[in-house]
């Protein structure tokens, strides 16, 4: 099964695929109902932090996919799957909406490593679009290690650039 047939099972399938992204920003309504102020304490910031990777995994996964489907393989926006393109996407984006008005995204333990996956995944699309645009494959034949060891280069001066222009970012523990 390649992953063109598990989307096109989900998306002739969605039952499973509605309820789970339902069921989501529910449970975070309902966690902020019961934790109410307490929400940045221990027990709840944990259930807190598993709510947000259950929705933002599989958002990110397909925001980048859509990213990819569109600059990649000029597919038309008018031929997106509801259920497996754009569902994930709505669903992390209300579940985060919501987690974030009742407790700061700050005390949630790895947030930053989601905020960090998000910036690393755009770094690549965008270096891979460039390539992609520039045909420098086409202009220089090199060994495919030189292009991965040029490309993890990359990547390294882009993580080293953004650290310097935005900070460090210090790691946060509290209680």
């Amino acid at each position: 099964m390649t992953l063109n047939d598990l989307l096109m099972y989900l998306g002739n399938h969605p039952e499973s695929v509605v309820l789970y992204f339902a069921i989501l920003p529910v449970a975070a309504l309902l966690l902020a109902w019961i934790a109410g102020v307490e929400g940045r304490d221990a027990p709840w910031k944990f259930l807190y932090s598993a709510i947000i990777y259950l929705s933002a995994v599989p958002g990110i996964f397909a925001l980048s996919l859509n990213v990819y489907i569109f600059l990649f393989e000029r597919t038309s926006i008018l031929n997106m799957d509801i259920y497996t393109q754009v569902l994930p996407i709505v669903s992390m984006i209300l579940t985060l909406s919501i987690v974030r008005r009742n407790v700061d995204l700050s005390y949630i333990p790895g947030f930053d490593k989601l905020s960090g996956l998000l910036m690393l995944i755009a770094a690549t699309i965008g270096l891979m679009w460039l390539v992609d645009r520039t045909r420098i494959f086409a202009i220089i034949s090199m060994p495919f290690s030189v292009v991965v060891l040029i490309f993890a280069g990359l990547l390294l001066a882009l993580s080293f650039g953004y650290r310097q222009f935005f900070g460090r970012g210090y790691s946060k523990t509290r209680n």
